[in-house]
């Protein structure tokens, strides 16, 4: 209650003024933080050589700058369009018929009528007709898009020499978060010239793309409407 009286009492105090903007502060003063730690490559000795313009170990000239160890960076661009239509229709028909009379069978037929009741014919005494039938029809139709790019780290190297990558985008509006996660194995052969790869290319692929806020709660149900449609079998 105390911190929705001073929003309230902020708020009045600004009508007819424009938002003002935070102040710049160092982020490492803040309450919460927290350092980000990363995999890293193991060090790497760096030679020296006299009367020579070349650093070794230097990430800029004529070396790759493509992603290659651990903890290098490369951009994934997530080009997701699929498209599915499925239609199934099924029909089946089946008539079944049986006759069963005894018109003559050595005089004996004639003896029914004195054990059933009178007008029994001995040749159908027995007549059944079964049908069944069934029709079913099922349809799929699904269309999903999705385009964005997002930068990846490499995480681990493989013995054959492909790369881990993960990457995670979080983008905050309002009170709704919308969160990017793409994971996978790649081979450094497919990261392009401008260190991207295709989102088609990555193998054990994990994309997920969704929020969590307000807007993205409202849209679910409630625990107990979940709850329900698990354990009601009707």
């Amino acid at each position: 209650m105390p911190l929705a009286a001073c929003s309230a009492v902020d708020r009045l105090k600004g009508i007819g003024e424009a938002p003002p903007l935070s102040a710049i502060e160092n982020p490492v003063a803040q309450p919460g933080y927290r350092p980000v730690q990363m995999p890293m490559p193991p060090l790497q000795p760096r030679a020296t050589a006299n009367n020579s313009l070349w650093r070794s170990g230097s990430r800029a000239f004529f070396k790759d700058q493509r992603a290659a160890q651990v903890g290098d960076l490369l951009t994934v661009r997530v080009r997701i369009t699929d498209s599915a239509k499925i239609d199934n229709s099924t029909q089946r028909s089946r008539q079944n018929g049986e006759n069963f009379g005894a018109e003559a069978f050595f005089g004996a037929e004639q003896q029914l009528s004195k054990i059933l009741s009178d007008g029994v014919r001995p040749e159908a005494l027995v007549k059944g007709s079964s049908s069944s039938s069934s029709n079913g029809a099922g349809s799929v139709k699904r269309q999903e898009q999705l385009a964005t790019d997002i930068a990846a780290i490499v995480t681990q190297t493989l013995p054959n020499g492909n790369l881990v990558i993960e990457g995670r985008q979080e983008v905050r509006v309002n009170f709704e978060v919308r969160e990017l996660i793409v994971a996978g194995v790649v081979r450094p052969e497919d990261i392009e010239a401008g260190n991207t790869i295709e989102s088609t290319k990555i193998a054990q692929a994990r994309i997920s793309y969704g929020g969590r806020g307000q807007i993205s709660d409202v849209q679910q149900p409630r625990y107990g409407q979940q709850a329900l449609d698990v354990l009601l079998p009707f």
